[in-house]
């Protein structure tokens, strides 16, 4: 167990979550591998910046892309009457105004916080942009990457973000479980959760020191462990490289599921700045239903429903069913893409049949 006892293996063991932390600082464009802090996923990670953060009557600036890992703390907060916050929308492409940030920040606002892109459309959002403004005006962004972290290059210092809340089981190619928040030095979140941390175990008040501030209990070794060995495989290829492949083969899939009329593409239409999913809808036939057939008829394995982002479909008019969202990867490859386009064409023709 890291940093536990004096004994060889817990020494090193320490030594080597350290010399991840600076990895992940590294990569992250961070300037201080101390404010690397290792959580159960994003979602813990946003917590942590919500909950450590805010405090009776400050105001946070969202939007209206967010996933349920931002809009139910926000929400939470808001029913016990601790904070307000406004929500902007996105427009008809799925980005986010830079200028309707601005125009929601009023002088109670603490925070700015948001999705680096949409888990729904895929769009990448302007979050340099939104992060110089924010910075004129002594806001601090927050960016939940969970989306973007191992396929888009992030640069905290340059884009002037306060933390980078990232999930290991995605782009980042590591195992679940296992996340982390990345912090801007002049950030101080207060503690949501105490316990042992290996430091100044005689005083029975939670340490103020970073990262061991954040990080209550044993750490998931084998987690950190994971993301390093994937970090490793990223940098070897090149995330540039790897999101350049994943546009081209979700170019083909767009172009080849948008010659049937019978099935709606969502932002699709110009695919810069944009990461590898696509989310459609199928005209009279619930999503659900879709994304059993290509289960349990293709092997082909996709993401029904609301995608844990309801007020997206809201905006789209998918809601309350949602749509089919198909995510892709660097180890998708083309012949996947016929097959996706090929089953695509069986429902298509199943359901003209009907």
């Amino acid at each position: 167990s890291p940093g536990r006892g004096s004994y060889d293996m817990a020494v090193e063991a320490e030594e080597r979550v350290n010399k991840i932390r600076q990895k992940l600082a590294n990569f992250f464009g961070a300037p201080d591998p101390e404010r690397v802090i290792f959580t159960n996923n994003a979602t813990d990670a946003l917590n942590l910046v919500l909950q450590g953060m805010l405090k009776p009557g400050d105001h946070v600036v969202s939007t209206q892309l967010e996933h349920n890992s931002v809009l139910r703390p926000l929400n939470h907060m808001h029913m016990k009457g601790i904070i307000e916050y406004d929500l902007v929308p996105f427009d008809r492409k799925g980005f986010v105004d830079p200028g309707d940030i601005v125009r929601a920040i009023t002088h109670n606002t603490r925070l700015v916080i948001m999705c680096h892109a949409s888990n729904v459309l895929g769009t990448v959002q302007p979050v340099q942009e939104i992060g110089r403004l924010c910075s004129e005006r002594g806001v601090p962004l927050f960016i939940d990457a969970a989306q973007t972290a191992g396929v888009i290059p992030i640069d905290m210092k340059s884009w002037s973000l306060a933390g980078v809340a990232f999930t290991g089981h995605k782009s980042m190619l590591g195992p679940t479980g296992i996340g982390g928040l990345v912090l801007d030095p002049g950030i101080e979140i207060e503690p949501t959760h105490f316990g042992g941390t290996g430091v100044d175990s005689k005083s029975l008040m939670h340490t103020s020191s970073f990262p061991h501030r954040l990080e209550a209990g044993t750490l998931n070794l084998l987690g950190i462990i994971g993301i390093s060995e994937s970090l490793d495989f990223l940098l070897k290829e090149g995330i540039e490289a790897i999101h350049k492949r994943e546009m081209e083969l979700l170019r083909k899939l767009r172009d080849g599921l948008s010659l049937f009329k019978e099935i709606t593409t969502f932002c699709g239409e110009d695919l810069s700045n944009h990461v590898g999913l696509l989310t459609i809808s199928m005209k009279g036939m619930n999503p659900e239903d879709v994304g059993s057939i290509l289960d349990a008829d293709f092997g082909i394995a996709v993401r029904e429903g609301l995608h844990c982002a309801p007020l997206v479909h809201e905006s789209l008019g998918t809601s309350p069913k949602g749509g089919v969202r198909f995510s892709l990867g660097p180890f998708t490859t083309e012949d996947d893409i016929d097959t996706a386009m090929a089953a695509m064409a069986t429902i298509v023709r199943a359901k003209k049949r009907c």
